[in-house]
């Protein structure tokens, strides 16, 4: 697989991600208080969101694969000694493979945040996860309608809070696995930084234990 991110494939994630065409199952997320404390969290099946919360919260998972490419949105990589047992990349499989409907294993995930993300100001954790049927493609690109794949995938967003609970531009986030020659990469992950706000890029390497792609 490429160590570099191919704008092609993000383009062919986000152009799904439309209220009449997306896939998106479910979203959970926390919210954090400006102490960096717990303030309550959600998990519902997306397709129960009215059609306005549908279209915000498209637009806010949007942003990460769309993103500007291998700037903004970087690929990294995990050894296969940072995939064992009790390691960040498990904890990942993990929500991943239950479609985030396993609350113990959410939580456990906000808590790795929340000690390691700094913020003076209220922040939300935002998790999405997609199911894509990644369509086969002939040499000339035309579809031709099979599914070659099921992407199974998450995307998550840390945003700072507007008002009541309302989720600013993400500044951190990531795809989870890649997204690399329109297939799974389950050894790589693709992380954003919002780069005016954050010149640190640290964050999610501090606490995934990555080394770059």
């Amino acid at each position: 697989m490429g160590k570099t991110i191919n704008r092609e494939d993000m383009l062919e994630l986000t152009r799904r991600m439309t209220p009449s065409r997306t896939s998106f199952t479910r979203i959970a997320g926390c919210y954090v208080d400006q102490e960096g404390e717990f303030d309550g969290s959600f998990n519902t099946n997306f397709l129960k969101l009215s059609a306005p919360e549908k279209k915000k919260n498209l637009e806010l998972a949007k942003v990460i694969p769309f993103s500007e490419t291998n700037m903004e949105l970087k690929k990294y990589r995990f050894q296969k000694e940072q995939q064992g047992a009790g390691s960040m990349w498990q904890l990942l499989m993990a929500m991943k493979s239950c479609g985030l409907k396993n609350d113990a294993l959410m939580d456990t995930f906000y808590d790795v945040i929340m000690e390691n993300y700094v913020s003076d100001e209220a922040y939300g954790i935002f998790v999405f996860h997609d199911r894509y049927d990644v369509p086969v493609k002939a040499a000339d690109k035309e579809r031709l309608g099979e599914s070659e794949e099921v992407f199974e995938y998450m995307i998550v967003c840390i945003c700072p809070l507007l008002g009541e609970y309302e989720p600013g531009k993400p500044e951190w986030g990531f795809l989870f696995p890649a997204f690399t020659d329109r297939s799974g990469d389950l050894d790589y992950i693709s992380i954003y930084r919002e780069s005016a706000h954050n010149p640190e890029e640290d964050f999610f390497r501090r606490i995934l234990g990555l080394e770059k792609a």
